[in-house]
């Protein structure tokens, strides 16, 4: 099992949590822009916490189905990377790659071996995603595309290698982190909920303790 390239905490909302992130060693740093989440923060917000970051760490908006105006203020700040997370095409992710002027990572629900068509899809789909972040696929009904604390069968992609940077989602926590990056071959992880003391609230101790987890696997 390789080491863990890198580790992304979504969803910052304060200070203290950008803090925590930075100082334990996360690579990536990532702010929701979506009014449904409790993770949600405005323009100014994620500019704010985007500039207390040290140089070097990757700032990440995780928007869904985000229309011009929004990219375009996303595309101001000290942002280095943009996220979709709705039901975004490969086309939409071009225009907003173009319109941005900056990476994007797509996020892909997994539920079951048929979900994995979709990751080869846009594996192959020519200048729409730079990274890919295979996410739990969300239940009907659930309101979130994401951040949901659900994990789905790692076995599915046990095994499996794709050319694009991909990074694993989806219910992690400092408990499982380890377990699930041996299973899949991961070496990067995202993490929201795992890290919450409640919904939206970061907490620095776990923060550092999913860090640590994933870089000593």
């Amino acid at each position: 099992m390789p080491r863990a390239a890198a580790v992304k905490i979504c969803g910052l909302r304060t200070r203290e949590g950008v803090e925590a992130a930075s100082s334990a060693g996360a690579r990536y740093l990532g702010f929701v822009f979506f009014p449904k989440s409790p993770r949600n923060v405005s323009v100014e917000e994620a500019g704010a916490l985007a500039a207390l970051a040290p140089p070097g760490l990757v700032k990440v908006a995780l928007v869904v189905d985000a229309d011009d105006a929004l990219v375009d203020r996303i595309a101001a700040l000290p942002i280095d990377m943009i996220q979709l997370h709705g039901r975004e095409t490969p086309a939409r992710a071009r225009a907003v790659r173009a319109r941005a002027g900056l990476p994007v990572m797509k996020a892909l629900g997994l539920a079951g071996p048929d979900d994995l068509a979709k990751i080869d899809e846009w594996e192959a789909a020519a200048g729409a995603a730079d990274q890919l972040l295979i996410d739990a696929k969300p239940p009907g009904g659930v309101a979130l595309p994401g951040g949901n604390g659900l994990a789905f069968d790692w076995r599915l992609v046990a095994g499996r290698s794709w050319r694009k940077p991909w990074m694993l989602a989806g219910g992690l926590t400092p408990f499982t982190v380890a377990e699930a990056m041996r299973l899949t071959g991961a070496v990067q992880v995202d993490v929201s909920s795992g890290v919450e003391r409640a919904p939206g609230e970061k907490d620095p101790d776990l923060i550092r303790a999913f860090v640590k987890a994933a870089l000593d696997s």
